[in-house]
């Protein structure tokens, strides 16, 4: 007691000591925290800034202009983006405009990602610098390349169009001068689409983020070159980010019934001679959903089959439309009494949450409930993982769909895109003997490894049948496609979810049963035909198919034959005028075959000279070949600035705000490393606190 006494003035004077002390610790580890965090966040909120589009004018799309300092960008508008189209019979030809504007006083390059349909026929170029036209050549895209980088080292002016995907390009335009305007056309052709009686013409507006596969923790892409992402706009910006303009003019050669666009609002004008405009019904649409119209063909002016041709040289290319007729009594009956595997895969990753995900659950809801007790099933769920509602088929029992049901109802989006895992599983074994094997896949389609897929799908199919659909504002229809065509089965796009009951009605009577099989083509004059594809598919209910062929006359009756049911079945074709552009489909559809047959197994080094020829003949661009446009007169210094053009993204990206796997920005990683030093600065105070 006495020591205690004795120390009591000191002790209280350490007291205060150690107080002060762990006043200190504490207020050095907050200030620690404070200007690590503020550092962090001051470094978030610049890079943030470079991520944020302002549109300061009517059509205001967003260049970043790339700076000296590395991954610093400073922003400059835009101008905007027209699309005309010119449908003829079964063929359409579009036109599509940019136009770069640089309101800065640099000479910059600009360079722009961006969608077009899967099997488009791109085959022209144009550059316009005031009032000068540049027409672009179609080269191998080594050579294209080099050709425009050294245009645009000599000041000149360049555009250069190249294929990263069948359906994704970019379009890089060399010395865009300070206050100056270039525009850049290019123009494609494509076959429409027809499902049960509806002609649907598709024009793509957003790029849905792909998803690269991870292996061992790094990333992977099996199927070739890297994707060059777009620079997504800020989803919360005001206006439009990326305006489009969109006007179609219908010539279906019959009356048409009647037009509708399945997602935007548009304005109809007919002709008094039945031709039907169609134009965008506002100023400035935001390019954050597909564009799709449709129509119908006035009673009377459906038919089982056209055939087109085209003559350029000495050769002759035709386009084949069969479409199928309606199935008989004893066919629906013999349909009804095969038992089916259904195999439901769906896509629940990060840019599947919000809208896509509510349009695949009820998707799912309705393909459970089209099961019969003679069915057997299972459910698949995917995104970083596997995760199946079970190990095995189960049989179609009120018990187990309920359960299946419940367990769709609980499924949420998140984390990446792993689709070999899942495809794999479902292509696995051979179903019960006497059942028809069925596996129905609904995913937007955001991975960058298609042609890996591909390629599984071919190897894994067996006797099974790959339905594939489509769900969101901007799916990948190429791999939708594709994959369809590897599975033997057909593509189904759902953009809307008061669609899925009616579109996926029509998918379970299409996978029912072929309506006609063993189809097979009859040419005139017996004189040698290439076909694509080679091997002619069934007909299912409502769709239709389309073969492409060259020879050296189409003159005559052309025949397509099957069998309906057990009985033959049969339908004359005679050419209709000439169409223009059906030259180019052929070479497009012989390409995407040579690409297909890589993707079996054939050495590129084969397919690459047999690819390079045909889009040199027809001027295309392919995996080899670009367009390329130089300018001869000098308009700038060698030195640019890199612009990096800001896309829209689809529409209801903006419900997923850091759900998307491998699509943070720099201003996302700053902003966590600032919050992680704030945390591990409070962690040290408190530390250096209890030390004291």
């Amino acid at each position: 007691m006495a020591a205690v006494k004795a120390t009591g003035a000191r002790g209280a004077s350490a007291w205060i000591d150690f107080l002060v002390l762990g006043a200190k610790a504490f207020a050095s580890g907050l200030l620690a925290a404070v200007v690590l965090g503020c550092a962090a966040l001051v470094l978030a909120s610049h890079a943030q800034a470079a991520d944020t589009v302002t549109l300061k004018g009517p059509k205001a799309g967003e260049l970043l202009l790339r700076t000296d300092t590395a991954g610093q960008y400073v922003v400059a508008p835009t101008v905007e983006t027209e699309v005309a189209i010119q449908v003829t019979g079964m063929v359409a030809r579009t036109k599509v405009t940019q136009a770069f504007q640089n309101p800065g006083s640099d000479f910059v390059e600009g360079l722009y990602v961006f969608p077009l349909p899967e099997k488009a026929a791109v085959d022209h170029l144009a550059l316009q610098v005031g009032a000068r036209v540049i027409e672009g050549q179609v080269r191998e895209k080594e050579e294209a390349r080099r050709a425009y980088e050294a245009a645009k080292s000599q000041g000149l002016k360049a555009a250069l169009v190249e294929q990263q995907r069948p359906n994704l390009f970019t379009n890089s335009v060399a010395h865009i001068g300070p206050g100056e305007t270039v525009r850049v056309t290019i123009e494609y052709q494509q076959a429409l689409a027809w499902d049960n009686g509806v002609y649907k013409l598709r024009f793509p507006l957003a790029v849905t983020p792909r998803y690269v596969p991870q292996a061992n923790g790094n990333a992977i892409d099996a199927s070739g070159p890297p994707i060059l992402s777009p620079a997504y706009a800020d989803a919360a910006a005001p206006g439009p980010v990326n305006p489009v303009d969109i006007a179609v003019l219908i010539d279906a050669g019959v009356p048409i019934a009647n037009v509708t666009s399945s997602y935007h609002d548009a304005a109809l004008q007919k002709a008094a001679d039945g031709r039907m405009g169609v134009t965008l019904a506002k100023d400035q649409e935001e390019a954050d959903h597909d564009f799709e119209l449709t129509w119908t063909l006035a009673p009377g002016g459906s038919t089982q089959g056209a055939l087109f041709r085209e003559t350029i040289g000495d050769r002759e290319y035709a386009l084949v439309m069969l479409v199928p007729p309606e199935p008989g009594l004893a066919q629906k009956a013999a349909r009804a009494q095969v038992p089916r595997e259904s195999i439901l895969i769906v896509d629940t990753s990060g840019s599947m949450a919000g809208t896509s995900l509510a349009q695949a659950k009820a998707a799912l809801a309705q393909a459970l409930d089209s099961l019969t007790p003679r069915d057997r099933f299972n459910v698949v769920e995917f995104n970083s993982i596997l995760r199946p509602f079970s190990n095995v088929s189960l049989p179609a029992s009120a018990a187990n769909l309920a359960a299946a049901q419940a367990w769709v109802g609980q499924l949420h989006a998140g984390g990446g895109t792993e689709m070999e895992p899942a495809l794999s599983f479902a292509l696995g074994g051979e179903a019960p003997a006497g059942y028809l094997k069925q596996v129905v896949f609904m995913t937007d389609g955001g991975v960058a490894n298609e042609d890996a897929l591909f390629s599984l799908i071919a190897a894994r199919l067996g006797n099974a049948r790959l339905f594939t659909v489509g769900i969101g504002s901007a799916p990948n229809t190429h791999f939708m496609t594709k994959a369809a065509e590897f599975g033997r089965g057909t593509f189904t796009y759902i953009g809307d979810v008061r669609e899925v009951r009616q579109k996926m009605s029509a998918l379970f009577a299409k996978i029912e049963a072929p309506v006609v099989q063993d189809v097979s083509i009859t040419w005139p004059d017996g004189s040698p035909v290439e076909t694509f594809p080679a091997r002619i598919p069934d007909l299912y209910l409502g769709e239709p198919i389309v073969v492409s062929a060259q020879a050296a006359s189409f003159a005559g009756t052309v025949v397509v034959s099957g069998r309906r049911g057990n009985e033959p079945w049969s339908v004359a074709l005679t050419p209709a005028a000439s169409q223009a552009g059906v030259g180019a489909l052929w070479a497009r559809a012989k390409i995407a075959s040579l690409m297909d047959a890589v993707t079996r197994g054939a050495d590129v080094a084969t397919v690459r000279p047999a690819v390079v020829q045909v889009a040199l003949e027809h001027h295309l661009v392919s995996a080899y070949t670009s367009l390329v446009a130089v300018d001869v007169t000098p308009t700038g210094p060698s030195f640019t600035k890199t612009a990096m053009v800001r896309s829209s993204l689809p529409r209801g990206a903006g419900e997923i705000a850091g759900a998307l796997p491998q699509t943070a920005t720099a201003a996302g990683m700053e902003l966590l490393m600032g919050l992680l030093a704030l945390g591990l600065a409070a962690l040290v105070a408190v530390i250096g606190w209890r030390a004291a």
